[in-house]
């Protein structure tokens, strides 16, 4: 006699998934923001402190400007120190990015996933309105996989 499997009565409708599976449901709220006439001192020793990689630019609208990172402020203490200049007069509109990649918070998470495999970035704001109202990271993502990890993905 062979294995018998049971694995119960399959129900012909699928049932509705409320499982939260949108970037907007994973973003990081809360965030740490520079503005563009801050120093770029100002700026790692945040960044240091806070154990984060860069943060958004933002105007006094919370409207995003660019994102500045430790490879940017790294750019920086390089030339500083080759020009022998003095860094506390470098400010963040100098040396932010401002051709800012941005993500939709009604994307699907896995699809956030395939976008920072396509673009190599780091981290993607998302913005509503025309203003800054999350980020979404390489972490949050494995984050929502961790979470995800006992269902079945295909069905999500």
């Amino acid at each position: 006699m062979g294995i018998i499997s049971f694995q119960g009565a399959r129900s012909k409708t699928k049932k509705q998934d409320k499982t939260p599976i949108k970037v907007a449901d994973y973003m990081t709220k809360d965030l740490i923001t520079f503005t563009p006439n801050q120093s770029v001192m100002e700026v790692i020793e945040t960044l240091v402190k806070h154990k984060i990689s860069g943060g958004p630019v933002v105007n006094e609208n919370n409207q995003l400007l660019g994102i500045i990172s430790e490879g940017d402020c790294i750019k920086q203490l390089n030339e500083s120190r080759y020009y022998n200049m003095p860094i506390d007069d470098a400010r963040v509109e100098k040396f932010m990015v401002r051709d800012v990649d941005t993500i939709d918070g009604n994307l699907n998470i896995f699809d956030a996933a395939n976008k920072f495999l396509e673009t190599k970035r780091r981290r993607f704001p998302i913005l509503e309105d025309g203003k800054l109202v999350g980020q979404i990271s390489q972490k949050d993502v494995m984050k929502a996989a961790l979470k995800l990890n006992s269902q079945h993905w295909r069905e999500l």
